[in-house]
């Protein structure tokens, strides 16, 4: 069994493709988080970008895992970037459960050309040690096959961003 685990919030099922695509050619456990929140339509996109304007970290499960998530030599954490922020289910899970996070790396979707590289930062202060490796993809663009390529190839062969 890998001791990869891909843990990801998705409102439109965009990161959700990405990083179940990711865990399929890792061969490792994907889960997603689930809040309670009803985020479906306009009023659930107001919703979501109002609550990561504003740091809320509502309640998230923790997610049904094969192995404790101390037990994982790597996790990898899929959000949609939220008003330059990452997704409130993504933090609400990092102040929770953070800490038991031994390795991490990231990959944020977004709907527009800005990187977001700061979001990277913002996920970094909830967990023990900085990340390893981080890729900032707008699905369904040209080039981002190959960004989601680089960042297998890094994970595979053990490369951190640097």
């Amino acid at each position: 069994m890998s001791k990869i685990l891909c843990v990801y919030f998705s409102r439109t099922g965009k990161t959700e493709a990405l990083i179940q695509d990711i865990a399929r050619e890792l061969g490792c456990e994907a889960v997603k988080l689930e809040d309670g929140v009803d985020r479906s339509g306009l009023g659930g996109w107001l919703r979501s970008g109002m609550q990561a304007m504003a740091r809320k970290v509502p309640e998230v499960k923790k997610p049904e895992t094969a192995l404790p998530l101390s037990e994982y030599d790597l996790v990898i954490l899929g959000t949609p970037v939220w008003a330059g922020r990452c997704s409130a289910p993504v933090r609400s899970f990092l102040l929770q459960y953070g800490e038991e996070l031994r390795s991490v790396a990231y990959v944020i979707t977004r709907g527009s050309d800005n990187h977001y590289e700061q979001v990277f930062d913002q996920m970094d202060l909830y967990v023990p040690h900085p990340r390893k490796r981080a890729v900032s993809i707008r699905c369904g663009t040209v080039g981002s096959s190959f960004w989601r390529d680089e960042f297998l190839a890094g994970i595979r062969d053990g490369r951190e961003d640097g």
